[in-house]
C-alpha cells in the first residue's frame, strides 16, 4: 500500500498565509460593513481627541 505525502516547498508563497474564508472575503469586500468599521474607528479617534483636549 503507498502512502501519499503531501510535501511542501520551504518559503514558496503558498507557505506564508492561508486563503481567507468566504465569510472573511464577505466582510473585507461588503460595503456596508466597512462604513460600520469607519464610523467605529472615527469615534475611538474622537474619544481620544476629546479626552486631550480637555
Amino acid at each position: 500500500m503507498a502512502k501519499s505525502r503531501k510535501t511542501t516547498i520551504p518559503y514558496s508563497n503558498i507557505s506564508y498565509g492561508t486563503e481567507p474564508t468566504r465569510y472573511i472575503r464577505f466582510v473585507r469586500t461588503c460595503f456596508f460593513v466597512q462604513i460600520i468599521r469607519f464610523l467605529a474607528l472615527n469615534l475611538k479617534v474622537m474619544k481620544i481627541v476629546v479626552k486631550g483636549h480637555s
